[in-house]
C-alpha cells in the first residue's frame, strides 16, 4: 500500500499513514520503521508499506520504501545560498554517527569517521531527507560540504539505506 505520513513523533514511538486511496489512519509504529533501516520519518514522506488489520485497526507491518516530502524548488537554507548546484551535488555519502539533535532546537551536529570537525546538521536539511529526528550515536550517512559556518550537512540518509544504494 501506498501513502503518506500523517505525522511521526520519534519520542513517542508511533506514528499514522494515511494511504493514497483514502480510509482509515494507518499506525505506523517505530520497531516496524527501524526494522527498514531508519528511526525516524518525516511528516509527509511517501511511504510504501505492507499492512495488517488487527483487532486495534489498520498497522503497518513492514516497510517497502521511504520518498522524502517535496519541498518546492527553493534552497534548503540560506547558507547554500551561494554555494553552487555542482558542488552540492559532487559531494559524497560519508559514514558519520550523531553527536546530538534537538528537534525543538532545530539543528545538531555529528561526526564523521576520520575526520576532526563536526557536521552541522539543520532541521530542514533532515525533513528534505525524509527523517524528523535523530537520537545520539545513531548511525548515518551524510553529505557534507564547507559552509559559511563549517561543514554542514546538505544530505542525510539513514546508514542502512545508504549501504543498500551503494
Amino acid at each position: 500500500m501506498r501513502g503518506v505520513v500523517k505525522w511521526f513523533d520519534q519520542a513517542k514511538g508511533f506514528g499514522f499513514v494515511v494511504a493514497d486511496t483514502g480510509g482509515v489512519d494507518i499506525l505506523l509504529h517505530a520497531n516496524v520503521l527501524r526494522n527498514f533501516g531508519q528511526s525516524s520519518v518525516a511528516d509527509g514522506a511517501h511511504v510504501e508499506i505492507s499492512v495488517q488489520d488487527t483487532a486495534r485497526g489498520m498497522q503497518a507491518v513492514a516497510v517497502l520504501s521511504i520518498k522524502p516530502p517535496e519541498w518546492g524548488a527553493l534552497p534548503l537554507l540560506a547558507d547554500f545560498e551561494d554555494i553552487g548546484e555542482d558542488v552540492i551535488k559532487a559531494a559524497v555519502l560519508e559514514p558519520a554517527r550523531v553527536k546530538w539533535f534537538d528537534k525543538i532546537k532545530g539543528f545538531g551536529f555529528a561526526t564523521i569517521f576520520k575526520r576532526p570537525e563536526d557536521v552541522f546538521l539543520h532541521i530542514e536539511v533532515l525533513r528534505q531527507s525524509g527523517l524528523s529526528d535523530l537520537a545520539p550515536g545513531e548511525a548515518l550517512a551524510v553529505k557534507a560540504i564547507d559552509g559559511k559556518r563549517g561543514r554542514m550537512a546538505v544530505e542525510i540518509r539513514a546508514w542502512d539505506l545508504a549501504l543498500n544504494d551503494s
